[in-house]
């Protein structure tokens, strides 16, 4: 092979490192992206990282769970690069610890809490003072994600403190460790009534969201969402900035999210 085309053939293979086989650019150099991120947001995510994946060429490593048990887990040491908490104050708390980067959190999605019931023709109620919710589950259980850390249940027992209907059902409550647990209760019939996002309930079809709670019941439901400051590399930054971009708004808007403008 002649000197000028071994020049081409050298071109043509540090074009398709560039290039994939669909022609897509991919980047320069791939990361692994490691995200710990609130179970709402499963769907949206799911969605997030297939189109990421294919624009960037970075693997995203997604672990879902309660915003409390990621903080946790964070505080303790695991390698997580992005932190997206259903709930200001667990980044409040990594955030006190020194955990993430300077000037990286921002918020990033809005939500509302639901009163769901199993099946798909349950009656809507009025939530307010005057709900008997006592009365509506009868002998059976609430299904809510932990009432005392886990955002969703955090929410919702504010919402029922609030409107006076803590009392009359705290013994009836079953938690969950998270809020898709909580809904998998309700959807599987073991629950005859359940307290979860707006936007869990639309991702269920075994469920009949019967009410919202007043936002006025419960503090706001605001994601905020940071760079970890266990390591720093570029494509962290690239990510969040995705999250802000017009796709991952289309994926969360679809989901039933309201986007916070940056």
């Amino acid at each position: 092979m002649s000197q000028h085309a071994a020049g081409r053939v050298r071109a043509a293979l540090a074009a398709a490192l560039v290039f994939g086989a669909a022609g897509m650019p991919l980047a320069a150099h791939a990361d692994e992206i490691t995200v710990f991120a609130a179970a709402s947001l499963t769907n949206a995510l799911a969605e997030i990282e297939k189109r990421f994946e294919a624009e960037t060429g970075h693997d995203l490593v997604i672990s879902l769970a309660g915003s409390s048990a990621l903080a946790r887990q964070i505080q303790q040491g695991a390698p997580a690069d992005i932190f997206i908490s259903a709930n200001p104050n667990w980044m409040d708390v990594v955030e006190a610890d020194g955990l993430t980067e300077p000037d990286s959190r921002f918020d990033l999605l809005r939500n509302s809490i639901v009163l769901i019931a199993s099946g798909t023709d349950a009656e809507k109620v009025d939530i307010g003072p005057d709900l008997d919710l006592s009365g509506l589950l009868g002998d059976g259980r609430l299904a809510m994600a932990l009432v005392d850390a886990v955002p969703a249940g955090v929410y919702g027992k504010a919402a029922l403190e609030s409107l006076g209907l803590w009392d009359g059902v705290e013994t009836k409550v079953a938690q969950a460790d998270n809020v898709r647990a909580a809904l998998a209760l309700v959807a599987t019939g073991e629950a005859p009534y359940g307290i979860v996002y707006a936007t869990d309930a639309a991702a269920e079809d075994d469920v009949t969201v019967v009410g919202t709670f007043p936002d006025d019941s419960h503090p706001p439901i605001v994601y905020p969402a940071a760079d970890l400051a266990n390591r720093d590399f570029p494509a962290e930054a690239e990510f969040l900035d995705y999250l802000r971009g017009p796709e991952a708004r289309e994926a969360f808007e679809r989901q039933g999210f309201v986007v916070i403008e940056q």
